[in-house]
């Protein structure tokens, strides 16, 4: 494991805690079974599971650290079912992997000393290094088969789009829009936030 790569996770996640190191073993962990490296473009795509409850969000945060997925790029989207999972994918071999946490040891997670902190109303990053470190060691040296459960690889038939490198200022407020984001309507090309609800289009 990359511990530099860990490390620039929790500074980009912004406090230490259990989840986020757990998210970013799952990641490389499904990366490991598909075959892949981590995503300089779009090679991966994750379909995240995740809601925006806090441990969801932190266990996001390590699966784009270790897969390299962002918003940014344009290659992670999430589905807010609430649940520690995700689903990778190889766009190039068109395969991919579905991933999960096992339901024991998230039980579990529920009830540690750095949840009953957080449920009392502390944050983050308050809770004592010597509540949060050891539970983020028992993370990192876990076995797979400890806290993970990993579906077959599938085939997976994936499209990618292309980019859009075309703009063109909106005829409201002005701003330079990428095109496939602006309206032909009776006051010209409207960007989405100007762009009235019943407003028809040409």
């Amino acid at each position: 494991m990359d511990k530099s790569l860990l490390e620039m996770g929790i500074a980009f996640h912004g406090h230490r805690c259990p989840a986020m190191p757990l998210g970013f073993r799952a990641g490389l962990m499904a990366m490991e079974r598909l075959g892949v490296e981590r995503a300089q473009d779009k090679e991966l795509q994750v379909i995240s599971e995740t809601g925006k409850g806090h441990a969801a969000g932190c266990f996001l945060d390590g699966i784009m650290a270790a897969t390299g997925c962002t918003y940014g790029k344009s290659n992670i989207e999430k589905r807010y079912y609430n649940k520690l999972a995700f689903t990778l994918i190889d766009t190039v071999a068109q395969k991919a992997i579905r991933v999960s946490i096992k339901p024991a040891f998230f039980a579990r997670m529920l009830t540690s000393p750095f949840v009953e902190q957080r449920k009392a109303g502390i944050p983050p990053q308050d809770i004592s290094p010597e509540v949060a470190d050891p539970l983020i060691d028992r993370v990192l040296s876990l076995e797979e088969e400890q806290f993970l459960d990993m579906e077959p690889v599938t085939e997976y038939p994936f499209s990618r789009k292309g980019g859009v490198f075309e703009a063109s200022p909106c005829a409201i407020c002005g701003e330079l829009t990428f095109v496939d984001k602006l309206t032909n309507t009776d006051a010209g090309l409207v960007c989405l936030s100007c762009k009235k609800p019943d407003e028809p289009e040409e």
